[in-house]
């Protein structure tokens, strides 16, 4: 029985996927009709990356400096505080989705525009032109494979700071009082040193962005 739930699980899963693959190869061929190129997309989506990490980065200094509030905490009402905290988490949260959502729109294009360049290489007469394509598509490969890696790698240092913000904001709601304050007094070092390496991360992966669109539009 266990198993048949996890094969009919494991089915929806990949009719979804297959749903979703189908509805973007539709969505690529009408932009191609209306004169829109998979390159063009994927110069467009790569630039929504960059702002969505920019605003990301914003987003998480606000949040930094609001815990930073709560830890220096010296008196007042604590309830207010604690709202202000929460409410930079939860908008926190949504900038690490939309950084997630536009690196998945990203590689996604990505893969799309790859699997067309290769296809068509064999669809040349002349040898010369099909040589240097190839050449160009692997060129271009490279290139973006270097833009993945810093995307991916800014990516991966969201996950730490949320997790430990996450920690806090669920231990202040249970906990509103001056000891709990003390309590996740010191984990404001921790956090910083977080938010310091997903801005440094960040930044390399904006600059890494910028390099790909100036050389995928020369």
């Amino acid at each position: 029985m266990i198993n048949r739930k996890f094969g009919l699980r494991g089915l929806m899963i990949l009719t979804l996927a297959a749903a979703l693959a189908s509805c973007q190869s539709a969505y690529y061929g009408t932009m191609e009709r209306l004169g829109v190129p998979k390159r063009e997309i994927m110069v467009s989506r790569i630039s929504e990356a960059q702002e969505a990490q920019e605003e990301g980065q914003e987003q998480f200094k606000d949040a930094l400096e609001q815990f930073r509030s709560v830890v220096n905490f010296d008196g007042g009402e604590l309830q207010s505080v604690y709202d202000r905290l929460d409410a930079e988490f939860q908008d926190s949260e949504a900038a690490a989705d939309r950084i997630r959502n536009r690196i998945r729109a990203v590689e996604d294009v990505a893969d799309a525009l790859f699997d067309e360049w290769e296809d068509e290489l064999d669809l040349y007469s002349n040898e010369s032109l099909r040589r240097d394509s190839e050449r160009q598509l692997a060129d271009t490969q490279r290139r973006y494979q270097r833009l993945l890696t810093a995307m991916q790698r800014a990516e991966a240092t969201i996950d730490p700071v949320m997790d430990n913000l996450r920690d806090n904001v669920l231990y202040l709601k249970h906990n509103l009082n001056a000891r709990a304050i003390a309590s996740i007094r010191g984990e404001l070092d921790t956090i910083n040193a977080d938010v310091d390496r997903l801005i440094e991360a960040m930044e390399a992966a904006i600059a890494e962005s910028d390099r790909f669109i100036s050389e995928m539009q020369v």
